[in-house]
């Protein structure tokens, strides 16, 4: 450990409820010479109710290469910092994973300060398998990368957690629709804010309400059946396709995914059904 550097906290912030603030964070947030924030004007508000004056200095995802390094050289002179985004865990879908590998290969000491995290709490309140889970953060942009993850989602037996923006909530919907059928799914919505909201609905109510819902949205969706809870090379083809008729998929989407479970090209399958 580089005994000459000062510390990087890692420091959890309110995700809306501004009492939600360890009394470790506060005193945190005191102690420290530099705080860096994915927002400074944001920050400031919640220090000023805090009644904390600090320096501030702007970290987020369009300067991290640049403010990076602006940190760890602040950090080998001594001085503790402060990583705090606009909300919630920094390193979590916010800036923070690049100063903190730096850290790591620099033997700077890095501490967390536990605090507020939007998708473990819709989780604990969604009603869903919470002994195991998949976080995906946001669904990428580019459509061949994010065809290949819904495709990782349909096939994950876990329960599986996304954030999503309101004006791109419908397009998501539609396309979770498309790709893993009418699976279970809860909306958690402005958690911890006066509108907090679930919403356990199938999935076509939630893409009718979409452009009326509003806030920070977390979706969970129930896992992917796992293959040996469904024997199908013990069913006939007919009762295998209502299966997935009934969760809403298109002939194209059962066809494929009959071929899936019982590991056969799907032309086989395909040609089976011709000939009935």
């Amino acid at each position: 450990m580089n005994q000459k550097a000062g510390t990087l906290y890692i420091v959890a912030t309110p995700i809306g409820n501004l009492e939600d603030i360890t009394l470790r964070a506060i005193k945190t947030l005191k102690e420290v010479d530099l705080i860096s924030a994915e927002d400074t004007r944001h920050t400031l508000k919640l220090l000023n109710h805090l009644e904390i004056s600090k320096p501030l200095i702007s970290y987020h995802r369009h300067n991290e290469d640049t403010k990076t390094d602006i940190l760890i050289k602040e950090l080998e002179q001594g001085k503790n910092i402060a990583l705090v985004s606009d909300a919630g865990t920094p390193g979590i879908c916010d800036p923070g994973e690049e100063v903190i590998k730096r850290c790591i290969e620099e033997d700077i000491k890095i501490v967390p300060i536990p605090g507020a995290c939007a998708m473990i709490n819709a989780l604990i309140c969604s009603g869903l398998d919470t002994k195991e889970f998949a976080f995906i953060g946001f669904l990428p942009l580019n459509k061949k990368n994010r065809k290949e993850k819904l495709e990782e989602i349909q096939n994950e037996t876990k329960t599986t957690i996304l954030y999503e923006a309101p004006h791109k909530l419908e397009t998501t919907l539609k396309d979770l629709k498309e790709i893993i059928g009418d699976r279970k799914i809860v909306l958690a919505r402005e958690i911890t804010k006066i509108h907090e909201e679930y919403l356990r609905e199938n999935i076509d109510e939630l893409i009718e309400k979409a452009k009326d819902i509003k806030g920070e949205i977390v979706l969970i969706l129930e896992g992917a059946k796992k293959n040996e809870e469904e024997p199908w090379t013990k069913v006939s083809i007919e009762e295998h396709y209502k299966y997935y008729e009934e969760k809403g998929l298109n002939k194209k989407e059962i066809i494929k995914q009959i071929a899936k479970d019982r590991n056969v090209n799907k032309n086989e399958i395909y040609q089976k059904f011709l000939e009935r």
